[in-house]
């Protein structure tokens, strides 16, 4: 996709078009300790944390016309690690945000949070600030792989944590598995599941482990000491999650994402039906459907830039082709699929039009289904999500050409 970036360091325009509803991303940039695997934006200097507790609250007044005064559904705290912040901190957080925004009555309220930080004590000051939905970084239940991945805690720590956010009354909560480890066997990778599903959490995120270039790992790999497993090893792994899980009566809405009936997370699902967010904190993400902006992802310049009133981002504005083949991306890898009508309304565009025998051929070999209104990809089909997006991406050319 194009792309047309520019650096800002001023308070963001007014968005004046109108949306349904809208949801706030607060990224929070500080870890105990590095992951071998993470190349999300973070610090495990955290000594400047309260200013940049603070920084966020004034950014969100800052942003405040971002969204165009649309009701907030969905507020998620990411990183990072966010339950390093205390419940002070994040009640303050959500604070700002009740005043400034327009949350809905019920609205989601996620906390990603690693186990070693989720005592009994701490779990009742997070209920209290606020917090209705925890995501719990488990990542292995094997605590060789877990010291691999530099994770801080271990599988015994991890299945408590679980069980003291339950009795802290958390009725939503989401666990995070990673596989396609070296190392981690087929067998290993079933054990994984199994004891994911004895917990009885009500929504699992599962994630195959990508080797990108500057972390540990990425380092590692690229002196020949580590290595990538296979894509099959991979595609065998992801098919026994999704038939360990499906077994087990949760839903496969996406990809990565697993819930029992009713425990979609609304915050995910808006980036996936491109509702409008805002996204607040150093290298954060914002989008309102003609251009999405980045944060930019350096502490001491975002506190220095706050500090002096403005907001530093990075601007991409979306081409008609640009929105066209993001949402072919997004929806394929949803059990909904792609809204054909969606697209001739929405993009003035025919999907169907110009790739008529390669939708036939994916259909023919039970990749797909295809009716006048939707293009879903089967259990299969999804586990070449990303490369069937690729071939139904549209160039401008093609875009033209397909117009109503």
């Amino acid at each position: 996709m194009g792309r047309n970036l520019q650096w800002h360091v001023r308070k963001p325009d007014v968005v004046l078009q109108k949306i349904s509803v809208a949801g706030i991303y607060i990224h929070i940039p500080f870890c105990k300790q590095a992951c071998n695997y993470c190349d999300f934006h973070f610090s495990t200097n955290r000594t400047r944390q309260n200013e940049l507790v603070a920084a966020i609250n004034t950014e969100l007044h800052l942003q405040s016309d971002y969204l165009g005064h649309q009701p907030v559904r969905t507020v998620y705290f990411g990183g990072g690690t966010p339950s390093l912040l205390t419940a002070e901190q994040l009640r303050s957080i959500l604070l700002t945000t009740g005043r400034t925004y327009s949350p809905e009555p019920g609205c989601e309220i996620t906390l990603e949070a690693n186990p070693d930080d989720l005592t009994a004590e701490k779990l009742a000051h997070l209920k209290e600030a606020g917090i209705n939905r925890l995501s719990i970084g488990i990542q292995s239940f094997n605590d060789d792989l877990l010291k691999l991945l530099n994770r801080s805690h271990d599988a015994r720590l991890a299945v408590g944590a679980f069980g003291l956010s339950r009795e802290a009354g958390f009725e939503n909560i989401n666990v995070d598995l990673i596989y396609a480890i070296p190392g981690l066997s087929l067998a290993a990778w079933k054990a994984n599941i199994h004891r994911a599903v004895a917990l009885g959490p009500d929504h699992i995120s599962a994630y195959t482990l990508t080797i990108e270039p500057a972390t540990v790992f990425g380092r590692l790999a690229a002196r020949g000491k580590f290595q990538e497993i296979g894509e099959d090893v991979a595609a065998n792994q992801m098919e026994t999650l999704q038939h360990l899980l499906l077994s087990a009566g949760y839903e496969q809405y996406e990809i990565s994402n697993f819930c029992k009936p009713g425990f979609q997370s609304r915050h995910n699902s808006s980036y996936w039906n491109q509702d409008h967010y805002l996204g607040v904190g150093p290298a954060a993400h914002s989008y309102n459907g003609i251009s999405r902006q980045f944060n930019i992802s350096n502490n001491h310049l975002y506190l220095k830039s706050i500090c002096e009133g403005h907001v530093p981002f990075q601007v991409e504005m979306l081409s008609g082709t640009d929105r066209i083949n993001e949402y072919v991306l997004i929806s394929l890898r949803t059990s909904k699929g792609c809204d054909l009508e969606k697209m001739k309304s929405e993009f003035n565009f025919d999907l169907v039009a110009g790739n008529a025998t390669y939708l036939e051929s994916l259909v023919s070999r039970q990749l797909a289904s295809l009716d006048n209104t939707r293009l879903q990809l089967t259990p299969a089909g999804r586990l070449l999500a990303d490369k069937i997006a690729a071939d139904l991406f549209v160039t401008r050319q093609m875009g033209e050409e397909h117009m109503e």
